[in-house]
């Protein structure tokens, strides 16, 4: 049994915090062909989680938040903000579920972020077809720096 604590959430995120990307998977399952993938995804602020989709193949995606905060987003096919929602089980809502085919983002409003992902298998990275082609590539900063920004903007309130 591997005991999802404290300990874990703080080992993830501090690697996390030493990561370029300012986020790191702790995979519970351990191969990718397995039929269900689950894992943590630690995140700090900072962190650029590209708009995508799942369809090639059609998967769905469960997030529950096990510490931090994060704001989720639905977008439709040209870019519009179609829900959005502040992720916080301080205030009572805990997660999301997104179903296939769907355009869906975050953006991490607080630092020690660690979520709990499962979505089914085998592991396929996100193909170009699957990424939003209004947000910028992961490897512009000036332009991931912009959309940030303006994703923030979108923040709904926090009761």
């Amino acid at each position: 049994m591997v005991l999802i604590d404290d300990d874990l959430l703080d080992r993830t995120s501090e690697k996390a915090l030493r990561a370029p990307r300012l986020r790191m998977n702790h995979n519970f399952h351990t191969r990718e062909d397995e039929p269900v993938n689950r894992l943590l995804n630690a995140m700090e602020p900072g962190t650029y989680l590209p708009v995508h989709r799942h369809t090639a193949p059609s998967k769905s995606e469960s997030i529950v938040v096990l510490r931090g905060r994060l704001a989720a987003f639905v977008f439709d096919d040209r870019g519009r903000i179609a829900q959005r929602a502040v992720v916080d089980p301080s205030l009572g809502v805990y997660g999301f579920d997104i179903a296939p085919g769907v355009w869906h983002g975050s953006l991490v409003l607080e630092p020690g972020t660690v979520v709990f992902e499962v979505k089914p298998g085998p592991y396929v990275p996100v193909g170009a077809v699957d990424l939003a082609p209004w947000t910028p590539a992961a490897d512009d900063a000036e332009a991931v720096g912009r959309f940030l920004a303006w994703l923030r903007e979108q923040v709904p309130p926090s009761e």
